[in-house]
């Protein structure tokens, strides 16, 4: 561990969705001065997401879904849209993103391939996102998605040419931080023309 950081306390918060805890803790600076810091730490688990995508067709599968927190923070619809993805809950992460698609997009892609991993808001939330693609064909549809009622999902499929899915980050449309990284490594491999 870190011997610039020392007397490390947890004091819970809250736990009813998942763990909020204030953390307090003393930090060495670069000068070699000592100071004690608060900070607020989310832990939510670790995450993965994976974009399908169809070579043959050039599309992907997105989904739209109410995000309350976008909600609260100026989306005037609460509706963002998407890859597919979830919470780890004990699974690898490539179980997981093969279990999310299913459920969400109704796709049981054959396998997915990780590309990376993020921790995508750090200041704040410890969830390290790790990063998929799966190619899919109309083969792979087992289902109409649209998550899962137990879990109050409410969710829209959407297959989208590659070239809209791009403009529609260009134009706001799309304004979900892993979809955009995923978007652009599928158009920085080449993954799709």
């Amino acid at each position: 561990m870190n011997p610039k950081v020392k007397n490390v306390e947890k004091i819970l918060l809250s736990d009813n969705w998942y763990t909020l805890n204030k953390v307090v803790f003393d930090y060495q600076n670069r000068d070699g001065s000592w100071s004690s810091q608060a900070r607020e730490s989310y832990d939510r688990g670790n995450g993965a997401t994976v974009l399908l995508y169809n070579r043959e067709k050039q599309t992907v599968i997105l989904i739209r879904q109410f995000r309350m927190p976008s909600y609260l923070n100026g989306n005037s619809d609460g509706l963002l849209i998407e890859t597919c993805a979830g919470v780890l809950d004990g699974d690898d992460p490539e179980t997981c993103v093969l279990k999310e698609a299913e459920e969400e997009s109704g796709i049981r892609p054959r396998k997915a391939e990780k590309v990376f991993e993020s921790y995508m808001s750090p200041g704040a939330v410890t969830e390290i996102i790790h990063f998929y693609v799966a190619e899919y064909t109309d083969a792979d549809r087992v289902g109409p998605g649209g998550g899962l009622e137990s879990e109050q999902e409410d969710i829209e499929v959407l297959e989208v040419p590659f070239e809209k899915a791009l403009e529609m980050v260009s134009d706001g449309s799309i304004r979900d931080g892993k979809t955009i990284m995923l978007l652009q490594y599928a158009k920085l491999q080449g993954l799709l023309d």
